[in-house]
């Protein structure tokens, strides 16, 4: 079941709200984004330290990952 509706719709619908209203969905969705991104970041924090503790994880400085990238010595 999709109930899904064209983004022109939707800010149809927006609009209609009281200003309130929408100031309180723009800070809804703020804050939702923001968890998303927090939650996305600490995944890849995860995928980090587990790789550096299986020993796949590569280290050195910038000159070395970027040697390591472009195949060079």
């Amino acid at each position: 079941m999709n109930n899904s509706v064209t983004f022109q719709t939707l800010i149809e619908y927006v609009e209609e709200l009281s200003p309130e209203d929408q100031d309180l969905l723009i800070e809804l969705i703020q804050k939702r984004r923001i968890e998303k991104r927090r939650a996305e970041i600490a995944e890849n924090a995860n995928q980090t330290l587990t790789a550096l503790k299986s020993g796949t994880a590569k280290r050195g400085t910038l000159a070395d990952i970027k040697a390591d990238l472009l195949g060079e010595e």
